[in-house]
């Protein structure tokens, strides 16, 4: 009779093992990296301005440009000076685009990442 796998065993092989190829292969994928860039930067560079122009703490504005690009907005940070809200109507509309590219590319790859190790696995089973 063959030995049956650990639970750990299957897990690393499972879904730990499509999530960590998918990632890989969006960070190798030169348009992966391009929207990685464009989402770090949009989120740096509104921290700053939030942390300056809005007077919030680092870390408030940091929460601010995060939750608001996500689309989440609980209302608790809002915009209080003009500039600060003109620059997020722009920040919203640039950032949420930038955002799902972002969501978009990585799902794309962690499902190719499934597909492949399926395949794989399906043709292990087969030689076996």
């Amino acid at each position: 009779m063959p030995e049956r796998p650990s639970p750990r065993r299957i897990f690393w092989r499972g879904p730990l093992r499509k999530l960590i190829s998918g990632f890989r292969s969006f960070l190798r994928d030169p348009t992966g990296q391009v929207i990685l860039s464009a989402a770090v930067t949009m989120i740096a560079v509104g921290t700053v301005f939030y942390r300056f122009v809005e007077e919030l703490r680092w870390l408030d504005a940091l929460y601010f440009c995060v939750i608001t690009l996500a689309s989440v907005g609980y209302g608790d940070i809002t915009p209080t000076t003009n500039a600060g809200k003109i620059f997020t109507m722009g920040y919203v509309v640039l950032g949420i685009g930038i955002f799902v590219a972002l969501v978009t590319s990585i799902a794309q790859h962690l499902l190719a990442a499934g597909e492949e190790t399926s395949g794989q696995r399906g043709a292990d089973d087969s030689t076996s």
